[in-house]
Order: C-alpha cells, then sequence, then structure tokens
C-alpha cells in the first residue's frame, strides 16, 4: 500500500506515508467502513506474461512480484541446487476475489459456468506453488496459515527447517488480497474495523481512541539462507 517496490516502500515507511485511503475496489455507499490499505498502481505484466495474469488470483499475482524482487536481490537465482531451495508461503485466506467471482457465476450461470481453474486460482497454498515453479524450488514447499500472524509463521519455520538441514535457503513470507465487499462486511459484522474516516487516526492500536483495525492487503518475501551454505557459496563467486 505504500510501494510497489523495496526502495518506494522502505521511502514511505522511513517517511510515515500512510497507505490508507478510501476504498476504490467496491462501491461503499451500504457499509460502515470507508477505508483500506489498497495497493495502488501494481501492473503484474512486470512479473508474469498475460496467460499467467489470467490463470491466477490477485494475492499470488502479489506474492509472486515480491518472491521476485527478494531473489533479484539475493543474487541467489540458479545459486541453489533446487533440492536444496525450498518455499514457505502462506495467505490467510487465498483467493478470495476468485471466490467471489466463481460463487457468482454458480449463482447467476449454473455449474457449468464455474471455471475449471476455480480451484488452482483459490486453495491458500497456490501462491507458494507458483513461487516454486517460477524459481525451480524443488525442496520443501509449504503453506503456513495462522491467520494475521501467517508470513511471520512462514518465516520462523524456514528458519527451522535451514536450522535442522532440509533446505540451503528458502523463499519465506507472505501474501494477502482480501478487500471486497464480502471480506469487509464479515469483518465489520464482527465489530473488529474502523469505522472512522481519517486514515491518519484509523490505525492507532495503541492510542486510548483506537477504533478497530484497518484492512489491507499486498505481499512480502525474503531469503533465508545457512549461514555456512552461504559463506562457501560466496566464496566461490
Amino acid at each position: 500500500p505504500v510501494g510497489n517496490s523495496v526502495e518506494k516502500f522502505w521511502s514511505s515507511i522511513s517517511g510515515g506515508k500512510s497507505g490508507i485511503g478510501f476504498i476504490t475496489k467496491f462501491d461503499t455507499e451500504d457499509f460502515k467502513v470507508k477505508i483500506a490499505a489498497e495497493v495502488k498502481d501494481f501492473d503484474p505484466l512486470e512479473y508474469m506474461d498475460k496467460a499467467a495474469v489470467r490463470k491466477t488470483d490477485e494475492f499470488v499475482r502479489f506474492a509472486l512480484a515480491a518472491a521476485a524482487q527478494a531473489m533479484a536481490d539475493s543474487a541467489l537465482e540458479e545459486q541453489i541446487a533446487p533440492e536444496r531451495l525450498g518455499v514457505y508461503y502462506g495467505s490467510g485466506i487465498g483467493g478470495f476475489h476468485t471466490f467471489m467471482q466463481e460463487h457468482a457465476n454458480l449463482i447467476n450461470k449454473g455449474s457449468r459456468r464455474v471455471s475449471p481453474m476455480f480451484i488452482p486460482k483459490m486453495i491458500a497454498n497456490i501462491a507458494a506453488g507458483n513461487i516454486a515453479i517460477k524459481f525451480g524450488a524443488k525442496g520443501p514447499c509449504l503453506s503456513i496459515v495462522t491467520a494475521c500472524a501467517t508470513g511471520s509463521s512462514c518465516i520462523g519455520e524456514a528458519f527451522r527447517a535451514i536450522k535442522d538441514g532440509y533446505a540451503d535457503a528458502i523463499i519465506a513470507g507472505g501474501a494477502e488480497a482480501s478487500i471486497n465487499p464480502l471480506g469487509v462486511a464479515g469483518f465489520i459484522n464482527c465489530m473488529a474495523l474502523c469505522e472512522g474516516t481519517d486514515k491518519d487516526r484509523a490505525s492507532i492500536p495503541f492510542d486510548k481512541e483506537r477504533c478497530g483495525f484497518v484492512m489491507g492487503e499486498g505481499a512480502g518475501a525474503l531469503i533465508l539462507e545457512d549461514y555456512e551454505h552461504a559463506k562457501e557459496r560466496t566464496r566461490h563467486m
């Protein structure tokens, strides 16, 4: 929500820039909540071709973009044996937009109009799978789902997998894209979201005037590598 590259993201958070604004992805006239932290100006074609875009949910596109940037930054591509490169990458809910679209197709057009790509686009572990395919990672590939802690859980478990010798390097992180009418309505009705419209006073969890959390979307990825393996690898570069 504050930048689609590491440089822009870091510059924004260092400068105190907020990624919160009025929801643009759907009409919020009948919703108590009007704000969210949406990803802005994201072009998936910078990371995949048009065919791949059609076959993936938005959360997977975010994940592939984050993983591509992490791999480029690490200079690890083709430096790790495929069977020793893993992926621990999760999502709290997976392809929520796809789920909504295909449910609408079922109700309005009948079962024959549900896409054959529904399940492959929707399941929560498909981001990890796509990352593994993209970078030829044939080591452990897991998608850990722990709600808002998903990305952190994947990083922690990736650390343990490397520590215990299951991989030399792992692409880890998480992605989410669930700012849609059903997702927002669900959180509103369990009284979890801030209903204010001041973006600078919306996400203030430790303030006495806190009013709930703000939904966001996006992805993050980093590369964990075994220290001894990294030292040996760089010695030969």
